[in-house]
């Protein structure tokens, strides 16, 4: 059933906070103090927003519930398995045939291989002018991705939209302070001569700063419903529900006391929740509870976080009459925390979606694994029905004449038993006295049929038997290679096109919002190293002999263009052409001076699976002497292929 609510949640048990006055500086002069007019006007429209949202993507929960069970590879005991268990705890009970969790896998490796590339997001200037800093941003940010551990995020992200059909990521920028350890040394001077004494002093400092990227839980998503999913930045709002807790929401406010506020007021809304925080998921038949209620030692608040596109004196928030982009918190539905304009730079909700099986209408699209869902759960009853039938057909049952037979000594199990007849059998034989029940299995064609639907499994979601690691069943008993290549180039395509669609509704935003994060708040000087794709280029302007760079705010003024992955995997669509090629234009002359021949092998190593080839090749910039004949250094000069020392 959707989650509707009726009237304002929280209205019948308001808090009242006026007894209670803590001294916070609002921003923009406002009056947010809870219980204030507006306050509670802001308060009210978040959650008429949150309900609307929530009412519309309620309805997909059911659906998403099955996959939670077909994902957690087995179900919790129903009534009927409970009693089989009491029974005898040795029994099987249904269980869930775990093949769609197989074609996760595969789908996710795929994915996983086409964007965990080297650099995550890749860059280009516009202009020759930009070159040079578009570099630096691009090793910027891989070094960002790195350290914030972006690739966890977004294989998070790519399982939530491959599971349900929508993955949500929000980037950030993340600042941590800490303590420094600098050198010092002090020099002193006695009669003994001078004196310096070396030490190490920790100062208070920002260790850290850079880009993040936070998975957003699609069961706490809340979206504009009148846009679809592709389209999230022409929504009016979106939001989202935060577990957190009043201690660490007490340490952010004291880390950026321009951004929260009235955290304190939060300490008499112990045990209060938020009438979205409830878990509607099945992820609890393999975590247990994941939302633990408050205790004398916890204190659970939620947070709604809702980005909401408005016009400032329509809401009592100033005085332009045109649209801005506003980010609220919203504490256990009570207490407002949070009330700023947004000011990034690319004027954007700082929020991604990936949909892949988007149909440009709807705004919680199907999910690939929804489409074998109805495929899923013939499997699971062709495979329970025959271990069933099994067990029914291995337990003997027999047609017993208690007349003539002793029934507790046929009952008492063990081998060597020895079965008393009674009197009146007695001298007439034991040919007819037990007769066993003759069991036919019905299901001995379900293994069979089994394997004919997990090959329609195969062929709907894209991932083939070889790309989940399994041996070919059927066909001939061998492929020719142009076969195997046909065929597995074939459902490459299918991912590939998976893996484009990912990248242009979701990475491409993320990496141009990273980009304009870095421009916008990095403050501190970085040193990066000059290597990746363009590593030449970078030993070009830097030199061959600087391996580390430093690059400031001021260098990464550029204008770029963000450049996203186009799906493919490193050797996906290697062809064992290129070799042939290789060994064609390595051996001719001709050719060599038309093609790099270095770029064409290394190109080929990195295909094959070879990884840091660039760190084999020697150092080219370092001039090496080399003795040769007059006459060879002649036929040399004339085909080009040797010129003056002056002239490189």
């Amino acid at each position: 059933m959707p989650y509707i609510v009726s009237g304002e949640p929280g209205s019948g048990s308001r808090t009242d906070f006026s007894r209670e006055t803590y001294d916070y500086k609002y921003p923009e002069g406002l009056d947010l103090k809870p219980g204030s007019t507006l306050h509670n006007s802001l308060r009210t429209k978040i959650i008429q927003r949150a309900q609307e949202s929530r009412n519309v993507t309620s309805k997909r929960f059911d659906s998403w519930n099955a996959i939670d069970r077909v994902l957690t590879v087995y179900t919790a005991p129903d009534e009927k398995d409970k009693k089989v268990k009491e029974k005898d705890d040795k029994k099987p009970v249904t269980i869930v045939f775990p093949y769609s969790y197989s074609m996760l896998e595969a789908l996710l490796t795929y994915l996983s291989m086409a964007f965990f590339q080297d650099p995550m997001f890749r860059y280009e200037g516009v202009g020759p002018e930009d070159v040079r800093g578009t570099m630096m941003l691009e090793l910027i940010i891989r070094l960002h991705c790195i350290k914030t551990k972006v690739p966890l995020a977004v294989h998070s992200i790519i399982r939530d939209s491959l599971a349900y059909g929508i993955g949500i990521g929000a980037p950030g920028w993340q600042t941590k302070r800490g303590k420094r350890a600098i050198g010092t040394s002090i020099f002193t001077q006695s009669n003994l001569g001078p004196k310096t004494v070396n030490g190490v002093e920790f100062v208070d400092d920002v260790i850290f700063e850079g880009n993040s990227l936070d998975n957003i839980d699609p069961y706490m998503w809340l979206p504009d419903p009148s846009v679809s999913a592709h389209k999230i930045q022409d929504g009016e709002y979106l939001g989202w529900v935060v577990k957190d807790n009043y201690m660490g929401l007490l340490a952010s406010e004291k880390d950026q006391p321009s951004n929260m506020f009235n955290i304190r007021y939060l300490k008499n809304l112990k045990g209060r929740r938020s009438f979205l925080s409830s878990d509607q998921s099945n992820r609890e038949l393999i975590t247990g509870n994941i939302q633990p209620p408050a205790t004398d030692s916890t204190n659970p608040v939620d947070v709604i976080y809702m980005y909401i596109n408005l016009i400032p004196e329509e809401w009592k928030l100033g005085k332009s009459e045109y649209p801005e982009k506003w980010l609220f918190g919203l504490a256990n539905d009570e207490v407002i925390i949070s009330a700023e304009k947004i000011g990034h730079a690319h004027n954007m909700y700082p929020v991604a979606v990936a949909a892949p099986e988007f149909d440009g209408y709807s705004s919680a699209p199907i999910a690939r694994l929804e489409i074998l869902s109805g495929l899923q759960t013939t499997l699971d009853f062709l495979f329970n029905s025959h271990i069933t039938n099994v067990r029914k057909a291995i337990n003997d049952m027999f047609i017993v004449d208690p007349f003539l037979v002793n029934i507790n000594d046929l009952k008492e199990p063990g081998p060597g038993k020895l079965i008393r007849l009674r009197r009146p059998a007695w001298g007439k034989g034991v040919d007819k006295v037990v007769q066993q029940l003759q069991v036919s299995d019905i299901t001995r064609s379900n293994i069979a049929d089994s394997s004919y639907i997990t090959q329609w499994m195969d062929r709907i979601s894209g991932a083939d038997q070889s790309m989940g690691g399994q041996q070919r069943q059927g066909g001939p008993d061998r492929l020719t290679g142009v076969e195997f290549q046909g065929t597995r180039g074939s459902a490459i395509s299918r991912l590939q096109r998976l893996a484009m669609i990912i990248g242009m509704q979701f990475m491409q935003d993320i990496g141009y919002m990273f980009a304009v994060h870095t421009q916008q708040y990095m403050t501190k000087d970085t040193y990066i190293q000059t290597i990746g794709r363009n590593q030449d280029q970078m030993q070009a302007i830097f030199g061959p002999t600087k391996e580390r760079v430093l690059v400031t705010p001021f260098d990464l003024a550029i204008d770029y263009d963000t450049i996203a992955h186009d799906g493919s995997i490193p050797g996906g669509n290697f062809s064992q052409s290129w070799p042939e090629m290789f060994k064609i234009i390595a051996s001719d002359p001709d050719l060599r001076q038309e093609f790099d021949v270095v770029r064409i092998f290394m190109y080929i190593a990195s295909q094959m699976g070879a990884r840091n080839v660039e760190e084999f090749r020697r150092n080219v910039n370092s001039i090496q002497a080399k003795t040769m004949p007059d006459e060879q250094v002649t036929k040399e000069v004339d085909r080009g292929n040797l010129i003056p020392a002056g002239a490189m």
